[in-house]
């Protein structure tokens, strides 16, 4: 007696489904990255220093909440040089989406970028003015000046300027036209 053949769709045994193939991954870490990483572990380790006394000392540290609050400030900030640097701003892209690749595409795209660029001069000329007002004032629990405090924010919006304008650079040697996009390429 013979065995049955199997029916003609049914695929082989050694025949895959998914093939996925990795693709080779260099990642580059830039200053900001280094330090929204060290004051995110910072913030990390203070929360679980308030976490542990609270809760299993049942006696909290009275700064770790006031400390947390500013290092949450600070990475912030620190955290929107790397959003302006990979160029991932939350942005209503309807209407450059809608338009074909043109003059005025490109001139709407030009402003778009200056327009950023003015405002993240502008947030850091005013951070700049607001830790000068905020040095005679002190942190409630520890005796510190609060313009260490906006000094660090002062600090991430001073990046953020610096990589707009990097980005506004690389917009206008391409003429402002659309930033080129990497295929995904199909599975094989």
């Amino acid at each position: 007696m013979t065995e049955p053949s199997p029916p003609p769709n049914t695929p082989s045994e050694d025949v895959h489904l998914i093939v996925a193939h990795d693709e080779e991954v260099t990642i580059e870490y830039f200053p900001e990255d280094w330090l929204a990483m060290a004051v995110f572990w910072a913030l990390a380790f203070i929360i679980f220093l308030q976490f542990f006394t609270r809760y299993v000392l049942n006696d909290s540290l009275a700064w770790t909440e006031e400390i947390a609050r500013y290092l949450l400030m600070v990475v912030v900030f620190v955290g929107g040089a790397m959003v302006v640097r990979r160029n991932t701003n939350i942005a209503v892209e309807l209407v450059p989406n809608l338009m074909k690749d043109g003059p005025i595409k490109r001139a709407l795209t030009a402003l778009v970028e200056l327009t950023k660029l003015f405002f993240l001069g502008l947030l850091a000329w005013f951070s700049i003015l607001i830790t000068e007002r905020m040095h005679n004032l002190y942190m409630t629990v520890i005796d510190l000046p609060m313009s260490l405090v906006y000094g660090g924010v002062a600090l991430g919006c001073f990046m953020m300027v610096g990589r707009q304008a990097q980005n506004v650079r690389k917009a206008a040697r391409r003429g402002f036209a659309p930033a080129p996009q990497t295929p995904i390429s199909p599975i094989e």
